[in-house]
C-alpha cells in the first residue's frame, strides 16, 4: 500500500526464487507489479497472476516510481541500467525514481550504488533480506533497510509488504553491513552442522542418528550467552571474566576436534581456523580469561 492507501505500482528486476517470491507477494497483496528478466521464462508464473512483463529494462524503469532490484550482485544492477541511464533517448531515466537494491555485496558497494544514483536523479535504498525465498511475506519474515529517512518512510507501506522492514538509518552501508554480519553467523554454523556431520559419519555413525540431537546445540546457544546484551557490554569495555569457559580449556577442545578430524579424514580448515582464534588469545596472555577474549584478537586494530 502507499501511504494513500492505494497499491502503488512496483517494478522487480531478477527473478531467480527471491525476486518471484517478492513479485509473487505483492501481487497478492494488491500491487500492479511489473517485472524484467534477462531470462523472460522466469516471469511466466508472475504474469499469469497478474504480473505485466516489460521488454526492456528501461521500461521496467519506466513503469514505477519503486523499482526492487534481486541480482547476484550490484555489478549485475550496472550491467542492466548502466545502458539505460547511458540511452541518449531517455533522459533522466532514474529522475525522481527510488531504487531498492536487495542483491548481495559489501557495504562500499552500496554506497558508491548510491552515489551514482543519485549523479542519476534517482535515491537508492540499500536491503538486506533475512529469510529464505519461500518465507517471504511470511509471519517473522524481516528485512534490513539503510539509505535516505525520507524516501524509506514513503515506501515502508510497500516493502512491509515483503517481510517486517527493520530501518538501520541514512548510510547506505549499514543494511549491508548487518546483512554480511548476520550472514557470517548463519554460514559459520551451517558449515559447522555440516562438518560435524562428516566426523560422526566418518566412524560410522548414521547422519540420522546426529543431526536431531546436535541441532539443540545451536539453539541451546542463547541460554548460554543470554540475549547478548550483557556480552555487548563485556566486549565494549573488555572485560572477560574467566570463572567460566576459559580459553585454555576451550582451546583445548579446538585442539581436540583438529586431531580428531585429522583422524578420521574430514576436511580441517574449519576446525582448525576455530583453533587459531584461541592459539592466538592464549598467546596473547588471556588464557585464564573468559573464551569472549576471543574478540580481542580477531576484532580489528583500533
Amino acid at each position: 500500500m502507499s501511504r494513500t492507501g492505494t497499491p502503488a505500482p512496483v517494478t522487480v528486476i531478477g527473478l531467480g526464487p527471491m525476486g518471484r517470491a517478492m513479485g509473487t507477494t505483492l501481487i497478492q497483496a494488491g500491487h500492479p507489479v511489473t517485472v524484467w528478466n534477462r531470462t523472460p521464462g522466469r516471469a511466466d508464473d508472475l504474469i499469469s497472476a497478474g504480473a505485466a512483463l516489460a521488454p526492456t529494462p528501461a521500461d521496467a524503469i519506466a513503469a514505477s516510481g519503486l523499482t526492487i532490484i534481486s541480482l547476484t550482485d550490484y555489478q549485475a544492477m550496472y550491467d542492466i541500467l548502466a545502458p539505460v541511464v547511458d540511452d541518449e533517448r531517455r533522459p533522466a531515466a532514474l529522475g525522481g525514481k527510488v531504487l531498492v537494491n536487495l542483491s548481495s555485496d559489501t557495504p562500499d558497494a552500496s554506497r558508491r550504488a548510491a552515489a551514482w544514483a543519485a549523479e542519476h536523479g534517482g535515491s537508492f535504498i540499500t536491503g538486506g533480506v533475512m529469510v529464505p525465498a519461500p518465507a517471504i511475506g511470511s509471519r517473522g519474515a524481516y528485512v534490513f533497510y539503510s539509505g535516505p529517512e525520507d524516501v524509506f518512510d514513503m515506501h515502508e507501506p510497500v516493502l512491509r509488504v515483503i517481510g517486517e522492514p527493520k530501518y538501520l538509518g541514512g548510510d547506505p552501508g549499514l543494511a549491508q553491513l548487518f546483512y554480511q554480519a548476520h550472514l557470517d553467523v548463519f554460514l559459520t554454523a551451517l558449515s559447522s552442522l555440516l562438518h560435524a556431520t562428516a566426523l560422526v559419519t566418518a566412524a560410522g555413525v548414521p547422519a540420522a542418528d546426529f543431526l536431531p540431537g546436535v541441532l539443540t546445540t545451536l539453539t541451546g546457544i542463547p541460554a548460554m550467552i543470554g540475549d547478548g546484551a550483557q556480552l555487548a557490554q563485556q566486549l565494549e569495555v573488555g572485560e572477560y571474566p574467566g570463572d567460566l569457559s576459559t580459553a585454555l580449556m576451550m582451546g583445548a577442545t579446538a585442539d581436540h576436534i583438529v586431531r580428531t578430524s585429522e583422524t578420521f579424514g574430514v576436511d580441517v580448515a574449519l576446525p582448525k581456523a576455530v583453533k587459531s582464534h584461541y592459539d592466538r588469545a592464549i598467546a596473547a596472555g588471556y588464557s585464564t580469561k573468559n573464551w569472549t577474549a576471543l574478540y580481542e584478537v580477531i576484532k580489528a586494530d583500533s
